[in-house]
């Protein structure tokens, strides 16, 4: 059917774009061999979807169009958790740079006040 090659040519396609995006160095051989699972899950579950209804009726789940709606749930909520977290860490990066950062310019600058142990003269200019 052409609908089963369509599926299949996009399913590699996305498989290889994900395997030569720019943090190919960043990715783990674990995570490469879990896509590749998947892709040939994918393209398994294309070529005969019974197969799907087989495994949903083993795990307790009436079709296979439904476990897999279960399982792209679960996927989306790990996903998402995982950019939660990662911006999240970001987040403090970026706050403990900017506060360093003003730190640095504020010692650089030099004492707002001419002698810093006399803190009840005005600063210098203002």
């Amino acid at each position: 059917m052409l609908i089963q090659l369509i599926l299949i040519v996009a399913t590699i396609g996305v498989f290889l774009l994900l395997l030569r995006g720019r943090a190919n160095v960043r990715v783990r051989a674990w995570k490469r061999l879990l896509l590749l699972g998947l892709v040939l899950v994918a393209v398994a579950t294309i070529l005969r979807p019974e197969s799907a209804t087989a495994v949903a009726n083993a795990v307790g789940v009436g079709r296979g169009t439904d476990l897999l709606v279960y399982l792209f749930i679960a996927v989306f909520l790990y996903v998402v958790a995982g950019v939660y977290l990662k911006f999240r860490d970001m987040e403090a990066k970026v706050t403990a740079m900017a506060r360093r950062l003003a730190i640095d310019e504020a010692l650089r600058e030099g004492p707002l006040w001419p002698d810093a142990d006399d803190r009840t003269a005005a600063p210098p200019g203002r």
